[in-house]
């Protein structure tokens, strides 16, 4: 006896991004297999904009917000690498 069974992939492709808004600009800070972990990791960026907004604030740039949303794998550029915490690497905000 012999039956097609369909697998299942649905989720296998569907990653959570945490996503970082600069203005008008939005960029993927970080990606995870769940929602619980991206989730995580918002509230602590959230914490750290928080703890250095003193020093964000002598800037002139955008203070960063952020949210968790549903990504796919192929929606990732290609050179993509998560981004700090406050959103700026060697004193330029990315």
């Amino acid at each position: 006896m012999s039956q097609v069974v369909p697998l299942s992939r649905s989720g296998e492709d569907t990653l959570w991004a945490v996503m970082a808004s600069f203005g008008r600009v939005n960029r993927v800070a970080e990606i995870y297999p769940n929602r619980i972990a991206a989730l995580a990791d918002r509230t602590w960026r959230e914490q750290q904009v928080r703890a250095y907004a003193g020093f964000l604030s002598t800037t002139r740039e955008p203070l960063p917000h952020y949210s968790v949303a549903p990504i796919r794998r192929a929606d990732l550029p290609r050179s993509w690498k998560p981004l700090p915490a406050l959103g700026f690497l060697r004193g330029k905000f990315i």
